[in-house]
């Protein structure tokens, strides 16, 4: 019914630690402009949407969550849970229970295309959950279902060990290879920011580059 796998690549501390914290926005910037789950999979509860950890796949199905059941005894501290459901929204992949299970196993997160349920008790827990939205409707644990194994989330390739981030913006994932890359990009990215965010405040109106667009002559003015 389950097919799992438990050896898979793991990040360091230290690079778990360099992402942490960071927006997604800067994120995106750092990998070239890509790298979001679908827009449409949103905190569950808003003030409890940031994180950082790193993938435990799960690939449920629709209408079924054995899967997500099968990665809990694989869970290790500062684990995402990532289930994918197919985009299945009739019934819930998993509701305050589960997710209540998974912190205290040391997971971080709980990311799914499909939907959740028990939004107080989701609350009561205090686990970070994404979803495309609620239904009281339960799911089967039948099966069959993967752990670990590469799934499609949000329309987003996800592999296990990848790196998971989550703030109110949405998700962002960053692939195990990309990471040093991601990191070494952070740098210049967040002192640009902090450079435009502070002639913002200051002012700014219209940016150099678009008056120097405007200087170029690649601009046609028509009547």
């Amino acid at each position: 019914l389950i097919t799992l796998r438990r050896k898979v690549p793991l990040p360091t501390a230290a690079q778990l630690a360099a992402l942490n914290g960071t927006p997604t926005g800067f994120i995106i910037d750092a990998l070239g402009g890509r790298g979001a789950v679908a827009p449409n999979i949103k905190p569950v509860i808003a003030e409890q949407a940031s994180f950082c950890g790193v993938a435990v796949t799960c690939h449920v199905g629709p209408a079924d969550n054995l899967a997500v059941l099968a990665a809990l005894p694989l869970l290790q501290s500062g684990d995402v849970i990532v289930a994918a459901a197919d985009g299945y929204r009739e019934t819930a992949v998993v509701g305050d229970l589960v997710l209540g299970m998974a912190r205290n196993l040391g997971a971080v997160a709980f990311v799914t295309d499909g939907c959740v349920r028990d939004i107080p008790g989701i609350r009561d827990v205090g686990l970070p959950c994404f979803s495309t939205g609620v239904t009281p409707a339960s799911p089967v644990r039948n099966g069959p279902g993967t752990v670990n194994l590469s799934i499609v989330v949000g329309g987003l390739c996800v592999e296990a060990g990848d790196v998971v981030i989550g703030d109110i913006d949405g998700v962002v994932v960053v692939p195990y290879e990309r990471l040093n890359a991601v990191i070494d990009r952070l740098t210049a990215i967040r002192a640009s920011e902090a450079a435009l965010v502070a002639r913002v405040k200051a002012g700014l109106g219209v940016p150099d580059w678009v008056n120097e667009l405007f200087s170029s002559g690649k601009v046609r003015e028509v009547d």
